[in-house]
């Protein structure tokens, strides 16, 4: 299988972005067009497609978060980069999170594979995000109502993060950023910056400055 498709870096020229219309939303002090003409949405894989048991409850569609939180999975670094792997490791998140968290369904609303497939986590988050909105989640204890969490496979307390997660990473956040109106300087956090745990591990931790410039890249052109 080979990596998903979405690595090129889709971006918005400086002049498009200085000359968007009033229907946009202001972003560090320019006006960012809206969604439809600013980073797209990568390829996301649904919980359909991946077979996610259904949640033990009704799933709460809540506002934009004002925050996006970088988690790492802390499961092992596969080698095994294959479609067919993404879906396994997140039957393992999900599986987790129900049976052994004891929560209604998997806490987080989106994640990523060491192969760089997005897939979707909590039911309902694709369509929520892209209607604007977000759900309830429990990736982020005592800051889940205004926060979209994504996991990102592997454990990177000193292994660095594969080429193609950190890639599909940076293509996820500006599509979030673009469909909420954040700043990536500003909303892109760790796990660490709101609760005690070593995630997502020291070194990914360490190259979030590097990922919040890539993703304002990809936003602003």
């Amino acid at each position: 299988m080979t990596a998903p498709e979405n690595f090129q870096r889709a971006r918005v020229s400086r002049r498009t972005v200085l000359g968007a219309t009033a229907g946009g939303v202001l972003l560090g002090g320019i006006t960012l067009p809206t969604a439809a003409h600013a980073a797209p949405a990568p390829r996301c894989y649904t919980r359909t497609e991946w077979s996610a048991r259904p949640p033990r409850s009704a799933t709460q569609v809540i506002g934009k978060p004002d925050h996006i939180v970088i988690h790492h999975t802390a499961s092992p670094n596969v080698t095994d980069y294959s479609l067919a792997a993404a879906y396994k490791v997140q039957h393992w998140i999900q599986d987790l999170h129900m049976d052994t968290n004891g929560w209604i369904d998997i806490g987080n609303q989106l994640t990523i594979s060491r192969g760089g497939f997005l897939m979707e986590g909590r039911s309902k988050s694709l369509s929520s995000i892209n209607n604007g909105q977000n759900v309830l989640g429990a990736q982020t204890a005592n800051n889940n109502s205004h926060t979209i969490g994504i996991e990102h496979e592997g454990i990177y307390v000193s292994e660095n993060v594969p080429v193609a997660l950190f890639d599909m990473s940076a293509l996820t956040c500006a599509w979030l950023c673009t469909k909420y109106g954040l700043d990536p300087q500003v909303a892109i956090v760790g796990h660490r910056d709101y609760n005690t745990t070593q995630c997502p591990g020291d070194v990914f931790y360490a190259r979030l400055p590097e990922l919040r410039d890539r993703v304002s890249e990809i936003v602003l052109g």
